[in-house]
């Protein structure tokens, strides 16, 4: 290993990784996914499918989940900040509901390891931003679920800045809480 460290979350299976960077005065240079490295950091993964949006300052994409189709998920920022966030979903874990928060930025280029049965979000804190992300599994349209970003129940503290004006889409705005979460799917 040694072309990335690895820091574990309180959360299981969550988890942060920094790539080694190497710089000059032409620029720089880092590996941002080596099978053989991720693996020997317990990131063991077949990913089959690679995604990247654009966003503007304000926009909070997420809480999304795919329910009969769940994804790991290794995601990255390639241009601004953005404060990204996974909730744990697993039915029988001690960390049910509990979320975690990285900032990802094109700066300080670390990655965030979002393992299956976790709804994940962002909020791009930047002007402008670039996410990239690598799923295990394919989209599939209809098998998509949500979290409302502002659940009291899960209580994330995004770092919303006084005069930010958030954007969501509609969708994201009417999706339902933990609880009913809970009801329909944690049986």
């Amino acid at each position: 290993m040694g072309k990335i460290s690895v820091e574990t979350c309180e959360i299981e299976g969550l988890k942060v990784i920094t790539p080694a960077v190497f710089e000059d005065a032409r620029g720089y240079f880092m590996e941002t996914y080596q099978y053989e490295d991720y693996k020997a950091a317990g990131i063991d993964q077949v990913f089959v499918q690679d995604n990247q949006s654009a966003s503007v300052k304000g926009v909070l994409r997420g809480l999304h989940f795919q329910i009969q189709y769940p994804q790991d998920k290794l995601v990255r920022v390639l241009k601004g900040e953005v404060f990204d966030v996974a909730v744990d979903l697993r039915k029988n874990s001690p960390t049910y509901g509990k979320w975690h928060g990285v900032l990802l930025s094109a700066e300080n280029k670390k990655q965030f390891f979002i393992p299956k049965d976790f709804a994940h979000g962002f909020l791009v804190l930047s002007d402008y931003a670039e996410f990239a992300y690598k799923c295990t599994d394919f989209y599939h349209p209809g098998d998509e679920g949500g979290i409302l970003w502002n659940d009291p129940d899960i209580g994330i503290g995004w770092p919303i800045k006084e005069g930010m004006e958030l954007i969501l889409s509609p969708k994201d705005s009417k999706w339902g809480g933990i609880a009913e979460f809970s009801a329909k799917y944690r049986k």
